[in-house]
């Protein structure tokens, strides 16, 4: 997978977490049997930032821990079909992550886990929704994510 992170935190994230969000990211890839060349972004931010995003695109006047912005391709924007080769090559850009550093801390704590198992639980989220898994639109489709997400995270290794 052709994965953009992206830090615009106050200190920083550590090296080993941006490799873990890349392995785990591309874990799920290969999970869901996407194409290697699959692009998507990741961006790590404060409190204050996402709470910036989440007030402007979801009407929500408070931080929030992930928001996904998937990228919806209808296919309508090109007139002339590419031929097989050519459409293997041309690689997919799902959308972008945002995610708060300091709800992954917060949530961690709270729910008695790691925040590695806190952060690879976001992103991953995140990450099925960009591949069109919603848990808002019912019961049926809520299990079905979460139950992915769980499968995705526990073969993966970050069980709670």
């Amino acid at each position: 997978m052709d994965l953009a992170l992206i830090d615009q935190t106050k200190d920083g994230v550590s090296q080993y977490h941006l490799d873990l969000v890349k392995s785990v990211l591309n874990y799920a890839g290969q999970y869901l049997h996407l194409a290697d060349n699959t692009e998507m972004s990741v961006t790590f931010m404060n409190n204050d930032e996402i709470h910036r995003y989440n007030k402007e695109y979801r009407g929500i006047d408070k931080p929030t821990d992930v928001i996904s912005f998937a990228i919806e391709d209808d296919g309508d924007d090109l007139p002339v079909l590419p031929d097989e080769e050519m459409d293997a090559e041309i690689a997919e850009n799902i959308g972008d992550i945002l995610v708060s550093v300091d709800i992954i801390a917060s949530q961690a704590e709270y729910l008695g886990h790691s925040y590695e198992r806190e952060l690879g639980f976001l992103v991953v989220h995140g990450f099925l929704h960009l591949n069109g898994y919603d848990h808002m639109l019912g019961d049926a489709e809520e299990k079905e994510m979460f139950d992915l997400q769980r499968n995705i995270l526990d073969d993966y290794g970050l069980t709670r």
